[in-house]
């Protein structure tokens, strides 16, 4: 706990203890309040920096795309600075930074973590997450809610490309280097979101989410076996800093009002010592009214709650619900206490927290990463001997994903569900930059004008979703005309076909698509991922200057029913595998 000295005046959360008499002056009541404040996080727009004398927060956050006016890195640090000069405890400042400092304009955008599951790297995951980390910092911020340990069976999930794959090894280890990362460099991970998130059923969820939000309805030894794992990994090697709770139930039952999986299992059986935060507004999905619903989390373990609009009711009603004996001042303590043990760790209340200098953002150290990054986590899937590439061949390069950096990054980049262009990405190398710059090196020619079919050596065909994040992804359908598809795709996919021309496809999706049909079409096909602003690691795979060496995290399906094809399902319907987890073929 941090006590402020004033002269002769000792001060905890604004309040007199102590004076120059020595005699206590000492409000029970204001410091039980004060204590409850400082488990409640609000996100910016609705807690300014001014309302912290009253309500003396624990944590602000930053929605997805939520950002200062000015939204430079001064501009980041002149706001999270203005909430702790008005804060005697300082302030927990959060973000989503899920694949690099994705809220930031100009930060390094590195793939998202499907494309990391399948270069499968635990060394480049600890790099990605020091690099992270250092552009987090760099803006004031001291806390990451990443990574998803997420182990995802069934791909028609929106958040499938959170996930680093369907075989909790991988996921534990990615995600265990990547918190290690992280950490070394002064920001809080978040393993995310407890418990077994990846494998809630097809339509269980209310509402029109079908996947995100549903119900787990598995055994415990298939949840403990699979879905806990990585979190075991993440606090005992990875000493991960907070947990968060998912949305999603088991067996019907909310993870958030989980006592036995939070407490008995989380804290007790594992022995996690950090925070456990709640999900934007979650314990709202419980039952009763907000006295309830904090109850209910509150006792099951959860130690701050993520209320970034009630957070003044949360505060109130918590007070309340103490005072009633619903909620026990042990219980306030322990979390208070974590709350406090995250802060020191970080160096928050000794003053020794490091920002990095604004000179880290989208450095060439941290393009040189991403870029290797994209490159190890490309996977050839077919090759008829057109890659790779010649430097000097003549390309038409068609379809929707040739030069658009918003569609290359997906969901999670500078807004929460994504750019639909690459307008808020300047600092983008497009797939169709990155072609140019080895032709015009090598005397090669890159057009986009259909006209000069007739001219070129070879199509290249770049094909693309939409961006999208969370429950919005949920897809029925995983067609490259389907859900989340680009409506471009479609004429495309027709050029390519008619042009009679060797054609090379890159997928840039989250997930795998179906392409059974459209296949054999092709001469080869590369999967991009989602692989963020560094497209110049596509063309030294493609031109030969970087072998393949990814492989899928995910079986691809051959069509989109998908919820029993996961190398993990001890009823894997292998007939609809296409490609199986693990495929991926390489130059000789």
């Amino acid at each position: 706990m941090t006590i402020r000295k004033l002269g002769c005046l000792t001060v905890l959360f604004g309040l007199i203890i102590s004076g120059c008499t020595n005699q206590p002056v000492v409000n029970e009541d204001e410091i039980l309040r004060n204590k409850i404040a400082q488990l409640v996080q609000a996100e910016r727009n609705n807690f300014s920096a001014q309302q912290i004398s009253e309500y003396p927060l624990g944590s602000v956050l930053s929605g997805g795309g939520s950002r200062p006016s000015d939204g430079s890195v001064q501009g980041w640090k002149k706001m999270v600075t203005g909430y702790q000069e008005k804060s005697d405890i300082p302030i927990l400042y959060g973000v989503d930074a899920v694949h690099g400092h994705n809220n930031l304009l100009g930060a390094t955008i590195f793939p998202h973590n499907i494309g990391l599951g399948a270069a499968n790297d635990e060394d480049l995951m600890r790099r990605i997450g020091v690099a992270t980390a250092k552009e987090v910092s760099a803006t004031g911020i001291h806390w990451n809610f990443a990574p998803t340990l997420a182990v995802v069976q069934d791909i028609r999930w929106g958040r499938t490309y959170e996930s680093f794959s369907e075989d909790q090894t991988l996921v534990s280890r990615l995600g265990t280097a990547y918190i290690q990362g992280l950490q070394s460099a002064g920001i809080a991970a978040t393993a995310k979101h407890f418990l077994a998130d990846g494998a809630t059923e097809f339509g269980s969820a209310s509402g029109s989410y079908l996947l995100d939000q549903g119900d787990a309805r598995l055994s415990e030894d298939e949840i403990r076996r699979v879905h806990l794992h990585p979190y075991i990994d993440a606090i005992e090697k990875g000493d991960v800093l907070t947990v968060m709770i998912s949305y999603s139930s088991i067996n019907g039952k909310k993870l958030h009002a989980s006592k036995y999986w939070i407490t008995d299992v989380l804290k007790g059986e594992l022995g996690f010592k950090g925070v456990v935060i709640s999900d934007w507004e979650a314990i709202h999905q419980l039952p009763g009214s907000l006295y309830q619903q904090i109850v209910a989390s509150m006792n099951a373990g959860i130690d701050m709650l993520m209320e970034p609009f009630k957070w003044k009711e949360t505060v109130d009603t918590m007070v309340r619900a103490v005072n009633n004996g619903d909620i026990s001042k042990e219980r306030i303590e322990d979390a208070y206490q974590r709350v406090m043990l995250v802060k020191e760790k970080l160096g928050l209340l000794d003053g020794s927290f490091k920002m990095a200098d604004a000179s880290v953002i989208h450095s060439q150290e941290h393009q040189d990463l991403a870029r290797e990054a994209v490159a190890k986590s490309l996977v050839l899937l077919k090759n008829n001997g057109v890659l790779p590439l010649k430097k000097n061949a003549k390309i038409l390069l068609i379809g929707p994903g040739a030069d658009n950096a918003g569609l290359a990054s997906g969901g999670w980049t500078y807004s929460w569900q994504g750019e639909t262009t690459g307008s808020n990405l300047p600092q983008a190398t497009t797939l169709k930059q990155a072609f140019e710059s080895v032709a015009s090196a090598f005397g090669g020619m890159i057009t986009t004008d259909v006209s000069l079919i007739n001219q070129v050596d070879i199509v290249v065909l770049a094909l693309a979703e939409q961006p999208y994040a969370e429950g919005v992804g949920d897809a029925t359908d995983l067609a490259l005309n389907g859900s989340q598809m680009s409506a471009a795709n479609k004429d495309a996919l027709m050029l390519a076909k008619a042009s009679k021309k060797p054609v090379v496809t890159i997928l840039t999706a989250g997930r795998p698509r179906v392409v059974t049909d459209e296949l054999k079409d092709w001469d080869a096909f590369v999967m991009a991922w989602l692989y963020g602003t560094e497209a110049k690691g596509i063309t030294d795979v493609l031109y030969g200057d970087v072998n393949f060496t990814g492989r899928l995290p995910f079986s691809w399906p051959k069509t989109s029913k998908t919820d029993d094809i996961s190398s993990q399902d001890p009823d894997r319907d292998a007939s609809n595998v296409l490609f199986d987890f693990g495929f991926g073929l390489k130059y000789e």
